[in-house]
């Protein structure tokens, strides 16, 4: 599903300038259609955990974006080892 970005604020319980901020650590990466800001269903998977991060843990900006950093690389591996997987499926 895609948010505008008052959806988005509302459905994230954020408030415009946390998101602004987000945005320009670029934690989350919205797309643009129009001129505005689209955010989807994993932006707003992803702004909860940084909510849980920073609420819940204590976590601190830098260790945030380490975080981020690396549940990144986890999915990339994930779909490289996916697109092996069938590869070598393909070949058997």
């Amino acid at each position: 599903m895609i948010f505008s970005k008052q959806e988005f604020l509302v459905r994230a319980q954020l408030d415009h300038e946390t998101l602004e901020a987000w945005i320009e650590e670029e934690w989350l990466i919205p797309s643009e259609k129009a001129g505005e800001i689209r955010l989807s269903d994993a932006d707003l998977a992803r702004a909860q955990l940084i909510r849980d991060l920073k609420e819940d843990l204590g976590v601190n900006d830098e260790g945030v974006g380490v975080i981020l950093h690396l549940v990144d690389q986890v999915h990339g591996l994930r779909r490289v080892m996916t697109e092996l997987l069938r590869s070598v499926r393909s070949r058997a």
